[in-house]
């Protein structure tokens, strides 16, 4: 049942005590973050359109922040303790803004993992980390490996500092986050890209912060979600015709278009191969070549394939022969 309350952060810098402070500068090596406004008082840092490696450090979702006065509220602060830090710092510098609140949309290393960055507010009981209790419960049980994985991706430097820091809060449908005047909706929280992905929507201004649900440019990744239920999640999604949509970058509705078309073209191919007798572990099962150019084609298409065959191999059984793939 929706709870249908809404979540002040009216929290003044004042009271924030040794949170205010105590965020580390911009090494003198490192530019500026580039902030991006996506709608008025909604900043975008935008990640790398790759794979993670030691170049960018992991930084390959988008950072999104909302300012308010003095205030923010930070959507997925990012790889490590490092890249964190600089947001938080920049955030100073560029609007005399501290972080007040965070959001973590799903359970992935790239979004989670600069919460570290502000355990001295988090810890203190100062600051609130909000999520879905799926991806609290995803981050318990998977962050650990997570941390040693993107470790040993990105190198030791660049994740200094860096621990796995759990969400205090939890958001469901019919919550809001309330910042300076602006109320971001939560959606139905869909398990799709992962068991429990976070929806926010400002109707007012047409932005959709979709987390992972929404790939443009970037391969999808099917490792702890569903593909029936990540397309029922899109239709939700595309239902509300958003001007800006930020997944793994920010795009408009045709982000939504194109990350259907993938999970769409993946199912029937699918199924396809089912209906013609072919074998779950063959090589270059379902190539999908039309995404060739996307990043990660190569390291996760394969691994879609045999993610999607586990999760079709009984809707095919049911279905009469070719029926399944009509979808």
């Amino acid at each position: 049942m929706n709870r249908r309350r809404a979540l002040a952060m009216a929290l003044a810098c004042s009271g924030l005590g040794a949170g205010c402070g105590s965020a580390t500068r911009p090494g003198s090596g490192e530019r500026e973050p580039p902030w991006r406004a996506l709608a008025d008082g909604l900043w975008v840092w935008d990640g790398a359109n790759a794979e993670i490696d030691a170049h960018n450090a992991g930084h390959v979702a988008p950072t999104v922040a909302l300012v308010r006065g003095p205030q923010a509220l930070l959507i997925d602060p990012g790889p490590s303790a490092r890249h964190a830090q600089r947001v938080r710092a920049s955030l100073r510098a560029r609007f005399g803004a501290e972080v007040v609140a965070i959001v973590n949309t799903h359970a992935h290393a790239e979004n989670v993992l600069g919460n570290a960055a502000f355990a001295d507010g988090i810890g203190a009981g100062r600051m609130r980390v909000w999520a879905s209790a799926a991806t609290r419960q995803a981050m318990q049980q998977r962050c650990p490996a997570c941390l040693k994985s993107l470790t040993e991706r990105v190198g030791a430097e660049a994740m200094a500092g860096t621990a796995i820091v759990l969400p205090t809060d939890t958001l469901a449908e019919g919550d809001a986050l309330t910042l300076g005047g602006v109320r971001l909706r939560a959606l139905r929280v869909e398990q799709g890209h992962t068991e429990g992905d976070l929806v926010l929507w400002w109707p007012e201004a047409g932005v959709l912060i979709a987390g992972g649900l929404v790939c443009d440019g970037r391969l999808p990744e099917l490792a702890q979600g569903s593909l029936d239920g990540w397309l029922a999640a899109l239709q939700r999604l595309a239902a509300l015709q958003p001007r800006v949509v930020v997944g793994s970058r920010v795009t408009d509705a045709q982000g939504i278009v194109q990350t259907q078309r993938y999970l769409t073209t993946l199912r029937r191919e699918v199924l396809a191969a089912m209906d013609a007798g072919r074998l779950a572990g063959e090589r270059g099962l379902v190539p999908m070549d039309d995404w060739r150019h996307w990043a990660g084609h190569a390291e996760r298409q394969g691994f879609n394939v045999q993610r999607a065959w586990r999760e079709l191999e009984a809707v095919w059984m049911q279905a009469p022969s070719g029926a399944a793939t009509s979808r």
